[in-house]
Formats: C-alpha cells, structure tokens, sequence
C-alpha cells in the first residue's frame, strides 16, 4: 500500500493523484484496454486448438499457427504496456505498484519465446512444443489474474468510490 505524501495531496492506494492523472490521459490505457481482452480471445481459441491437437492429434497446424498468433499479440501488449508503465510511473517496467505482475510477466514472456525458440530450432517435438505452450498459457492465466485483480483494486480506489475493508 503506498502511504500519502506530505503535503503533496496524494492518497494512499495503487496509483497517486498524479499517476491516476497520467494513466486517464494516456493513450496506452485505450491500447491496453483493447489488447488485453484481444489477447484472451485469442488464448481461448488456442488453447481449445491445442487441447484438440494433443488429444487428437489432428490440427497440428491451426494449434502451432494459433500459438504462434498468440505470442504476437503477447509482444504487442508487452511493449505497449511498458510504454503506458512509463507514461503513468515513469518506468518501463517495474513500477512499484505493478512489480509482481512484471515479473510473472516475464516468466510468461519466457515461455512463449521459448515455444518459438522450440518451433524455430525444431529442439522439441510437436507433443513437447504444445506443453511447453500450456505451461505458457498457465503461466498467462496467473498474470491475467493479477491484472484483473489489480483492475478491480483500481477501480475500488477511484476517487469518490467508497471502500469498505470487507469489499478488500
């Protein structure tokens, strides 16, 4: 929980007065808005084509190109969301209120480009390469929750949003 400043008007929650201020007036915020369920749209899709392909072993290609399409979009929020990290706290990435989440993001960044590295070099068989991309997608679910959580926590936290500890 970040404590008031003296005298500088701040509250104490997720994002101060200025940050709040910053985040509503970037454009990074829209981006991330439509990026986020975009890339949950496209997880859900990929994670049906890969379940089928590892239970079936039919539509290998549809599983591979998804998880490929699936990574892609995980870059483009990655960057746009360490841009819109430096617009609101002046750090691309780990800004105190958002620390854990970069971190478990790089992890889901990890294995994602470790599927690619894996796809690319041909390291691992088809069957390997789409566990690998289910530990990804596991990895992705915890951090979309810690968003999620983050989001709610946020919105509790807007001014003239009363809070009350049992809604914590």
């Amino acid at each position: 929980m970040r404590s008031q400043h003296a005298g500088s008007g701040q509250t104490s929650g997720l994002y101060t007065a200025e940050e709040r201020r910053r985040r509503d007036a970037s454009p990074w915020t829209l981006v991330q808005g439509i990026l986020a369920p975009l890339q949950f749209a496209v997880f859900a899709v990929s994670l049906a084509l890969v379940l089928r392909t590892l239970l079936t072993g039919e539509g290998a290609a549809a599983a591979t190109a998804s998880v490929v399409l699936k990574t892609l979009v995980l870059y483009a929020i990655m960057v746009t969301g360490s841009i819109w990290e430096r617009d609101v706290f002046g750090r691309w990435l780990f800004a105190p209120a958002f620390f854990w989440e970069d971190v478990v993001s790089m992890l889901v960044l990890a294995l994602h480009t470790g599927y690619l590295a894996a796809l690319l070099t041909g390291a691992l068989s088809l069957t390997d390469q789409l566990l690998l991309a289910l530990a990804a997608y596991a990895s992705y679910v915890v951090n979309a929750a810690q968003f999620l959580w983050k989001l709610r926590r946020a919105r509790l936290e807007a001014p003239g949003t009363l809070v009350t500890e049992g809604a914590r």
